[in-house]
């Protein structure tokens, strides 16, 4: 993100019980960046989008939940010390660390990744993020033609490079996120990452052995069956950015588009979920 520009900040408050349900609403909003606060969320919209735009949507959420929320302008020159003074590393077991290139290495890490830290989710921050990576831990990745979709920062796609698999595929219909993955890859010398900007439909149709899934319930629904038709037979599909209410939603479409549940994991309101072909 450039420092010569002010940025718009939305501090959005709820209670402790609403927090994570509300996230899942605002990503659906015109907003790029998240930060966690003791209260709620700091949310940074696209520059392009306007305040008011926002603000009506805002307004019209809060018709479902109760959440108050302010603005802030932060100053351009402030703008990347904001970033730097709340982006932490993230440890997911001994298994993955993920640090921004202004923090100091990891000690007894198997895998690092080194990001800039332009979004916090994607980060591993977020929990869909960090169960992604823990259940990446136990794939058989090395060799393996991957797919991850909704790539984010890139971070699901570095990390099969690093476990050594021999192709990975990333999308995201985000161009940020895409050009974000394309410099997340590079500091981390991911060569074996192919990006691409735009839908499941902009990825050339080819079999993979596994994909990865971190992006919304009704993305996820909507898109099961392509998912499996991109699937190599007794292959492996990881899905999360779904809340647990909607996990039976989820196995039960899965199931319908022939995959069989293996397993699931929570942390606070989230699930992530694993299937086979």
């Amino acid at each position: 993100m450039s420092s010569s520009k002010d940025h718009i900040c939305y501090h959005i408050q709820s209670s402790p019980e609403l927090k994570e349900i509300l996230l899942a609403f605002l990503e659906q909003l015109p907003f790029n960046a998240f930060e966690e606060t003791t209260s709620g969320w700091r949310a940074y919209p696209d520059v392009d989008v306007s305040t008011e735009e926002i603000n009506g949507e805002l307004l019209a959420l809060k018709d479902q939940f109760e959440f108050s929320f302010k603005t802030e302008i932060i100053k351009g020159q402030n703008w990347n010390a904001v970033w730097e003074a709340g982006f932490q590393p993230v440890v997911v077991d001994e298994y993955c660390g993920i640090r921004a290139n202004f923090h100091p290495p990891f000690e007894k890490i198997r895998h690092e990744i080194v990001i800039q830290p332009k979004m916090a989710f994607g980060t591993g921050h977020h929990a869909t993020t960090y169960m992604m990576i823990k259940m990446m831990q136990d794939l058989p990745l090395e060799g393996k033609n991957v797919f991850d979709y909704g790539c984010g920062t890139g971070i699901l796609a570095i990390l099969a490079d690093k476990e050594n698999a021999a192709q990975i595929d990333a999308v995201d219909i985000e161009e940020e996120s895409y050009t974000n993955t394309i410099e997340n890859a590079a500091i981390n010398q991911a060569t074996k990452i192919e990006p691409f900007l735009g839908t499941l439909e902009d990825v050339p149709p080819k079999k993979y052995d596994i994909i990865l899934a971190n992006i919304n319930r009704n993305v996820i629904l909507n898109s099961l069956d392509a998912l499996y038709s991109r699937l190599m037979p007794a292959s492996y599909l990881l899905v999360s950015g779904i809340l647990h209410q909607d996990e039976n939603k989820v196995i039960e479409k899965a199931f319908s588009a022939g995959f069989k549940h293996l397993e699931t994991i929570h942390r606070g309101d989230w699930s992530c979920l694993k299937f086979i072909s």
